[in-house]
This record gives C-alpha cells, sequence and structure tokens, in this order.
C-alpha cells in the first residue's frame, strides 16, 4: 500500500549497489505527487526518484519518471510526460486512455538500463488493486513487460503486516505472483524473534521467502508525496510544543501545496520549531510565516480568506513577522491573480493578500528551469541577506511582475505601499532580475519563485540570523553532506538487515 516504504527501500538499495561498485539507477513508470524536481535539463520529475539518483550517485534524468502526474483537484491532474506537462485530465480520462504511455515507458527504461548495470524499479500504491489491475503499468503491469523480478514490501507499524502480504498475494494472478521473489517486513520496533513463527507461517501460505526485516530508521529522507505531509501536519499543527526554540516557523498548510521540501532544512535545525498551521488561532505570535508553493493558487488564496487566516496574517506583518512565499506562495502575497486561460480552473482574477506589490497572470507555458544567481542589495529588514550567492529551481505556469500601488486615504503607515518605481524598500530578490520575475522584496515580506532555496547553508544561516539576531550554531553543518549521511544510514540499514545474497541471486549476479 502507500507508505510502506518503498521509496526508502529503493533509495537504501540505489545506495548500497553503488557503493559496490555497480552502476545504478532508478525508476518508477508513473507517480503522482506535488512533490517534484527540475533536472539540469529543464525537465520536471517526482522528487522521490531524483532523491534517489542522488543517492545513486548519479544526475536526475526524466527517464526515471517517464510520467508524473500532479494533482489539481479532487478529480484531475495534469500530466507530466517525459518531463514536460501536456496538459490537465481527468481521473477517468486519463486511467481510460493511460495505454497510450506504454512505448514512453519501455523506451525510457531500456535507454536507462543500457547505460546501468540495475535498475531498482519502485512501484505505486499497492500492486493488487483489483478494480485498476487491467490498465496496470506501474506495478505488476510493468513488471510483467520487463520480465522483472518483484520484492513485496510490507510496513508493520500501523498492524496487520502479515495481512498486507497474504492479502496482496492472494489477488494477484498466477503470472503475477511468479514474479513476487521475496518478502520485506519494513518499519519494525522490538524484538525480531518475537515475529519467528509469523515468519515462517507467512512463508508457508505464500511460498516466498521473507528477505528481511528491517528496523523502523528515522532517516531524514524527504517524503515522496502529500501522504507523509499530511501526517506532520496533524502532529506538529496548532499550539507550539516547542516554545522552548528561540525561532518558531508557523507553515501554512495550504490545501493544494506542493514541494514541502523546500521547508524540511529547517527540521534539521536544532533551534527551530516549524509548526503546519491550517487555521488561523493557531498562528499565535511566531517568529516568521511562510507560504508554501501550490498546484492551485487561485482555490488556495480564496481557502486563506474564508478561513481568516489572510486576515491573520496580514496582522501579524504589520506588527512586524517576515512573511515568506515561495513560488506559488509568491504569487499569493502580491496584489492580483489574473488567470485568463483558467490554468486553475477557478475565476479570472482574484485580490492576493496584498503585501508585495506584484501581479501575476497565469499562462499555458510552464517554466521549469534551474537558476542560481547573487541576492541583490535589499533594504531594510532583509539587508543581511544582500550578496548571498543562491542556486534552486523554478517550477511555474505564473508569471510576475511589479505594479504602482497608492496608499489609499486613511490607510495605516505600516502597510503602506508607494510607487514601486520610487520605493526605496522595495527590490527584486535577485540581481539582473528586473521584472520581479525571480522574485520581490519589500519591507519585512519577500516571495521568490525559487525551490530549494533554504538548501544553500549560507542563506539559510543568515536568514535564521535575522530572526534572532544572533549567531545559530546549529546551521553550521552541510545539508549535502547530511543528507549523504542519511543515504548511506539506509544502505547500511538493507545492508544489516536484508539477505543481500539472496536479493542478488534473484537480480541474476
Amino acid at each position: 500500500m502507500s507508505n510502506v516504504g518503498k521509496s526508502f527501500v529503493v533509495t537504501g538499495l540505489c545506495r548500497f549497489f553503488k557503493r559496490k561498485g555497480y552502476r545504478v539507477a532508478p525508476f518508477k513508470s508513473q507517480n503522482m505527487a506535488l512533490n517534484s524536481f527540475i533536472t539540469k535539463d529543464g525537465a520536471e520529475i517526482g522528487r522521490a526518484q531524483a532523491v534517489q539518483a542522488e543517492a545513486a550517485g548519479i544526475e536526475p534524468d526524466y527517464r526515471m519518471n517517464p510520467i508524473l502526474l500532479k494533482p489539481s483537484s479532487d478529480k484531475g491532474s495534469q500530466i507530466i510526460l517525459n518531463g514536460k506537462a501536456i496538459g490537465e485530465k481527468s481521473a477517468k480520462e486519463y486511467f481510460l486512455n493511460k495505454k497510450i504511455y506504454i512505448p514512453y515507458i519501455l523506451e525510457d527504461y531500456e535507454s536507462l538500463a543500457k547505460e546501468n548495470d540495475i535498475i531498482v524499479i519502485e512501484g505505486a500504491g499497492s500492486p493488487a488493486e483489483i478494480n485498476l489491475k487491467k490498465d496496470d503499468i506501474v506495478n505488476m503491469g510493468l513488471a510483467k513487460m520487463i520480465d522483472a523480478p518483484v520484492l513485496l514490501v510490507g510496513d508493520i507499524n500501523p498492524g496487520g503486516v502479515f495481512a498486507q502480504l497474504y492479502g496482496t498475494m492472494a489477488l494477484l494472478t498466477e503470472d503475477e505472483r511468479t514474479l513476487i521473489k521475496g518478502l520485506i517486513i519494513n518499519k519494525f520496533r522490538g524484538e525480531k524473534a518475537l515475529l519467528r513463527s509469523g515468519l515462517d507461517e507467512i512463508e508457508r501460505l505464500t511460498g516466498r521467502p521473507v528477505l528481511g526485516v528491517l528496523p523502523y530508521l528515522d532517516a531524514k529522507i524527504e517524503a515522496e508525496d502529500s501522504l507523509v505531509t499530511d501526517e506532520k501536519a496533524g502532529k506538529i499543527s496548532g499550539k507550539s510544543q516547542l516554545h522552548e526554540k528561540r525561532i518558531e516557523i508557523a507553515l501554512i498548510s495550504l490545501p493544494w501545496a506542493s514541494n514541502f521540501t523546500d521547508f524540511e532544512p529547517f527540521e534539521l535545525e536544532q533551534d527551530v520549531s516549524l509548526r503546519y498551521v491550517t487555521k488561523k488561532e493557531d498562528l499565535e505570535s511566531p517568529s516568521c510565516i511562510m507560504i508554501p508553493g501550490t498546484k492551485n493558487t487561485m482555490h488556495d488564496t480564496r481557502w486563506l480568506f474564508e478561513t481568516g487566516l489572510a486576515e491573520r496574517i496580514i496582522e501579524l506583518h504589520n506588527e512586524g513577522v517576515p512573511v515568506i512565499g515561495i513560488c506559488g506562495g509568491y504569487q499569493i502575497l502580491g496584489q492580483r491573480l489574473f488567470d485568463p486561460h483558467h490554468i486553475d480552473g477557478e475565476s479570472d482574477e482574484r485580490d492576493g493578500l496584498g503585501l508585495l506589490p506584484v501581479e501575476t497572470v497565469f499562462d499555458e507555458q510552464k517554466r521549469t528551469t534551474n537558476t542560481e544567481g547573487k541576492i541583490n542589495t535589499l533594504p531594510g529588514f532583509f539587508e543581511n541577506l544582500s550578496g548571498i550567492d543562491i542556486k534552486g529551481y523554478e517550477i511555474h505556469m505564473g508569471q510576475s511582475h511589479t505594479v504602482k500601488i497608492h496608499k489609499p486615504s486613511g490607510q495605516e503607515k505600516n502597510t503602506e505601499i508607494s510607487d514601486v518605481a520610487d520605493d526605496k524598500k522595495g527590490m527584486p530578490f535577485i540581481v539582473d532580475d528586473v521584472s520581479a520575475s525571480l522574485g520581490y522584496v519589500q519591507n519585512n515580506v519577500f516571495g521568490t519563485y525559487l525551490h530549494g532555496l533554504f538548501e544553500n547553508d549560507e542563506f539559510r544561516k543568515a536568514f535564521l540570523h535575522l530572526l534572532t539576531n544572533k549567531d545559530n550554531k546549529e546551521t553550521h553543518f552541510s545539508y549535502h553532506d547530511f543528507r549523504e549521511k542519511q543515504f548511506d544510514k539506509a544502505a547500511d540499514l538493507i545492508e544489516q538487515n536484508l539477505d543481500i545474497e539472496k536479493v542478488m541471486n534473484i537480480i541474476g549476479l
């Protein structure tokens, strides 16, 4: 099922095989996720495959994830094929026609396989969805196409792992069952000896060996999709239980939030409390408010006003709390949103929060690129960020530009936004970005289209310093080096708890 740890096991195997000297690459024919990544050549793929490629020591490639579905409503998704957006489809329309993508999947797989010794393929959800199996192109359907041996992973953490494994095997057809070569139990806590009788019985019932019981590992490896984020929000949302920490970041958990991975570096900071907030009363008085990207900016902007969060965010901004927006969050911070082509499927236009003097127009051309540059000489609150070199990536369909805003009669002084052309308090975020197309800073607010911004160690350190006026010792670490250690932890877990000899035999090595 979803969230059993397939992505984690694939990541660990990729790093393990890399350490053994093999050329290894990940592959997932179809991925549904709002966490995505932009490759060096501007292709968009699922974040999980990019992470797995990093663990394998190779550059992420669109061939690793031929089809990416990015949900934009309860019934539809944007279709990304070979790294490029090709339009929106309803779930019914996609599932009725998805076999047309098989040639692309096989071409990408065969091309990738020619360059590598081992391809570690990740399935999606459950291989036993009997209502969807006849058109399957990502689980047993793909395994049959390329005659791949399959390892079935079950999650013992919520209970019922033996039923998971046995029930899945029972619902597979005979030709599918022949491809299942072994079982893996994941996220175990406790004494393995207590499992022995259950392991013996499940092997007897399924006729397949249990290749390993993997202990629960709190490795900080990015999540594939919003499911894990939802769990985090449930645990961390609301009143902070970490008031002793000096820095408290309130992250607005938008209904269609995307790329929450932008903020995961803060979870590693020992002096930072990162809270996921869905209610205005839970905002309290944080050190900073952050608004993430979203796959449906128009809907989520309306949601902010309907929930009262918009009004509370503006109040806190007026009290001096800095507000940060990334991608869709940047668009929301502006004056007005225009959607003439109904990209987001709602109204033609909508007011933003009005905290930045920018407007956004959505167009049908999606911008996906890697970007790097130097931060401008910024005014006011963010002055200490000036001149820092940063890099990230862009994924957006809207273009933002500055507008002239005049102070209405009777408006509070601390909400004043004057003529942008003469305003010394406002500045494009990056040097040479004269039109605010990459971002804009004014007073205690900044927005930017750059994902991955806080992975830049120097920038993150300087930003946290602004929030405390003190040096943050915890930020003296390399985010890249930390990630490498997490990949090695996953590989160590695989090596120590999986019957590697049997796995190698299954592969044919």
